[in-house]
């Protein structure tokens, strides 16, 4: 279900801090009353391997997205002590110590289940109960709200595919160059290159000279 160009729900979660706080954050009102866009990840487990290393990426871009004036908050389905545990184990042993920005604990599959994110099938057996497959984990699924809290940008990984964290600082980029100027962002485009205006003469002089 995509819902780019609509309000990101706005729906409280048990989150956790690096110091080990237990939080409540709603991510459409950190985005509104922050004034602030967010950049929310999710990824399907805690403990597990591509994952730490899509962790410290965000971690080490972290000041990027700051100047951006983006917050940024992992997610998954694991509890906030998994979390915690994960969180206090170093980088060496495949943890993700170091690591500042709050994860969300979405234990219950709330949120995670109105995205529609979940890796997760209904089937039906012979006397027509309902049989579900699948992990019941979240697929590395993206969001990029604005600070109205409507989604600018979502995308979904499988399992197996991490993510490139300097293409959400480039949407990031595009999208504030289109909220400054009211010119749209071609293919390739990043900062500092030419936009274009969105009209057939806007097109052809861009074409023309790209």
């Amino acid at each position: 279900m995509a819902i780019v160009g609509k309000k990101f729900p706005s729906v409280s979660i048990d989150a956790m801090s690096d110091m080990g706080d237990d939080l409540k954050i709603n991510v459409f009102e950190e985005a509104v009353n922050k004034n602030s866009k967010v950049l929310l990840f999710w990824y399907p487990k805690d403990f597990t391997f591509v994952c730490p290393t899509e962790l410290h990426a965000f971690q080490a871009a972290l000041p990027e997205f700051e100047k951006r004036n983006t917050i940024v908050i992992g997610a998954s389905c694991d509890t906030n002590e998994v979390h915690f545990a994960w969180l206090n184990t170093p980088k060496d042993n495949g943890g993700i110590e170091g690591v500042t920005y709050p994860i969300l604990a979405d234990t219950h599959r709330h949120l995670s289940n109105i995205l529609g994110i979940l890796d997760q099938e209904v089937e039906y057996d012979e006397e027509g109960n309902e049989v579900f497959t699948g992990s019941n984990v979240s697929f590395r699924a993206t969001y990029l709200i604005d600070e109205t809290g409507k989604v600018f940008h979502e995308s979904v990984n499988d399992m197996p595919l991490g993510r490139n964290v300097k293409e959400y600082l480039r949407l990031i980029d595009a999208y504030a160059h289109v909220q400054k100027h009211g010119e749209v962002c071609p293919a390739n485009w990043e900062e500092g290159k030419e936009a274009m205006n969105a009209n057939r003469t806007g097109v052809a002089e861009y074409l023309a000279a790209n």
